[in-house]
C-alpha cells in the first residue's frame, strides 16, 4: 500500500487572520523559523495563504501600493492555495507540488461548512521521507 501524505506531514499549522499588518506576518515567520503562514476567518477556516516570497515580491513593488506600512495580510495573501487531505497519496501530493511549482501544499479537512487546516507537507518533508528509504 502506498504511503499517504498523513504519514509525512506536519502536523499543526501557523495561522494569521486576514487583517494581520504584514510587518506581522514578517516577525512571525522569522520567530517562528517558517516560511509561510496560513489565513483563517474569524471560525478557523482556510481563506488564502501568505509566503515568504508573497512579502518579498510585494515590497519589491511597493511603488503600487499606497501605504506599504498599512498592508495586511489580506491585501498581499493568495487565495489559490493548493491542499491535500491526509488520506491522499505522497504521489498524488508531489505531483500537485511539481505541477504547481510550489514548496509546499495544505493538508486540509471539512469542517463548518468550510476546509479547516490541519498541518502542512513541504518538499523538505518529501526528501525526509525519501532518504529514511
Amino acid at each position: 500500500m502506498e504511503r499517504t501524505v498523513s504519514e509525512v506531514m506536519h502536523r499543526g499549522v501557523l495561522t494569521c487572520s486576514r487583517e494581520t499588518p504584514v510587518q506581522d506576518v514578517a516577525r512571525q515567520m522569522t520567530e517562528q523559523d517558517i516560511s509561510a503562514l496560513v489565513v483563517v476567518d474569524e471560525v478557523g477556516n482556510m481563506i488564502g495563504l501568505i509566503s515568504r516570497t508573497d512579502l518579498v515580491n510585494a515590497r519589491l513593488y511597493e511603488q503600487y501600493w499606497k501605504n506599504w506600512r498599512g498592508l495586511t495580510a489580506g491585501h498581499i495573501m493568495v487565495t489559490d492555495v493548493v491542499s491535500v487531505r491526509p488520506e491522499d497519496s505522497l504521489q498524488y501530493a508531489s505531483r500537485r507540488m511539481m505541477e504547481r511549482h510550489i514548496h509546499r501544499v495544505v493538508v486540509i479537512e471539512d469542517a463548518d461548512g468550510g476546509v479547516r487546516p490541519i498541518g502542512v507537507l513541504s518538499i523538505t518533508d518529501l526528501v525526509r521521507d525519501i532518504a529514511r528509504g
